[in-house]
């Protein structure tokens, strides 16, 4: 079970990367929530995912069962999917307001578009900040 999961850990992972080098915004975003998968399944995978004994504490005892799986990365995968949803919604939108207005999904071409400095200093060089005392 535990090579299965990690084998599909690195899939994603691998996938997320590579999505996440592409020169289309979309892929960019879809890189983004696999990356947020995988990393879902590293923090279940914390939590004994093989065990078939439920995180419940039975009456008269005070501690959970020694075999049974740990409830806390179950709870710290369901906060992160919500929070990964809308991450991944929020960023989805800002990708179509971005095409929308660049009127392209290429990332090449978004350097071109961006306004010159207006002291005319290049970009390809740092900026100098000059500080009196």
């Amino acid at each position: 079970m535990s090579m299965v999961l990690i084998i599909v850990i690195s899939i994603l992972v691998m996938t997320g990367i590579l999505l996440l080098l592409s020169r289309d915004v979309f892929k960019m975003v879809m890189g983004l929530a696999v990356l947020g998968a995988a990393t879902n399944l590293v923090v279940f995978s914390g939590g004994r995912p093989g065990s078939l004994v439920p995180a419940i504490i039975e009456q008269g005892n005070t501690m959970l069962n020694a075999t049974a799986a740990s409830p806390l990365p179950q709870a710290l995968v369901l906060t992160a999917i919500v929070i990964g949803f809308a991450l991944f919604c929020f960023s989805l939108i800002l990708a179509i307001a971005i095409v929308t207005q660049q009127g392209t999904a290429d990332i090449a071409t978004y350097q071109a578009n961006e306004p010159s400095h207006k002291d005319g200093q290049s970009r390809d060089k740092p900026m100098v900040i000059e500080v009196k005392s």
